[in-house]
């Protein structure tokens, strides 16, 4: 991921958070600069990325400040957060992925079903875990069809695969459909997320979809207990 979106990522996780408030001024560019150990035009990328997302607005003379965003925007950018992938999700801690598998397989029915696929296409067929801070934190197998997702490479996977869909491909992320079920442990997750035996896990089955209303990916996601929780905004 580029240093400029992991400093937008930063700003953007703090303003969701409520680590800056609606009105806050933000630090100047330099103390930016210093802050995140980047130049002055890798500050300014990231900032006008959240210009344009809303999220800070520029005052000539005053500085940057955190726009005023009505609570309906603000769980509108609860819910779109979600989907900008766990590295941009935690982009303050360290998150790195160990793959297990990265493939080309043929797509079979549940994979077609899953993401609407007409005809039997070749998909990438992708196992990893993540970590957070060093620590096992989520098993994801995840499908994506080549002729949405072209080029997509290993060192992709190890990074973010998200950011090479959104960065590399000029795409955008839309939403997604989740079930989250709760089991045991299979004796390969206690094995790749340091669990006991009987320990139970959250299965999240997630379909995503870009822009388009394309379905780009079909992933199985298996969490520790312990560092799972659900959260969720509901609008009247």
């Amino acid at each position: 991921m580029t240093k400029y979106m992991q400093i937008a990522n930063d700003i953007r996780n703090q303003i969701v958070q409520g680590s800056l408030q609606a009105n806050e001024q933000l630090p100047f560019e330099k103390d930016l600069c210093e802050k995140y150990e980047a130049s002055k035009m890798t500050v300014k990328k990231a900032l006008d990325i959240l210009v344009a997302e809303g999220l800070i607005v520029k005052r000539r003379g005053s500085g940057t400040f955190v726009k005023s965003i009505s609570s309906t925007d603000m769980s509108k950018l609860l819910v779109s957060n979600q989907f900008r992938g766990l590295t941009a999700l935690y982009s303050n801690r360290k998150v790195t992925s160990e793959l297990l598998k990265f493939e080309v397989i043929a797509s079979n029915e549940e994979i077609k079903s899953k993401l609407n696929l007409e005809n039997e296409e070749f998909v990438y067929s992708i196992l990893r875990v993540r970590y957070l801070d060093n620590k096992p934190f989520v098993m994801e197998n995840t499908y994506m069809p080549i002729s949405l997702i072209p080029g997509l490479k290993r060192q992709h996977a190890l990074d973010s695969i998200y950011s090479y869909i959104e960065n590399d491909l000029g795409l955008k992320v839309q939403s997604s459909h989740r079930t989250i079920r709760v089991r045991k442990a299979s004796d390969i997750e206690q094995d790749h997320l340091n669990l006991e035996p009987n320990d139970p896990v959250a299965v999240v089955e997630q379909v995503a979809y870009l822009e388009s209303g394309s379905a780009f990916e079909y992933s199985i996601s298996i969490h520790r207990y312990d560092g799972f929780a659900f959260e969720t905004v509901i609008v009247r």
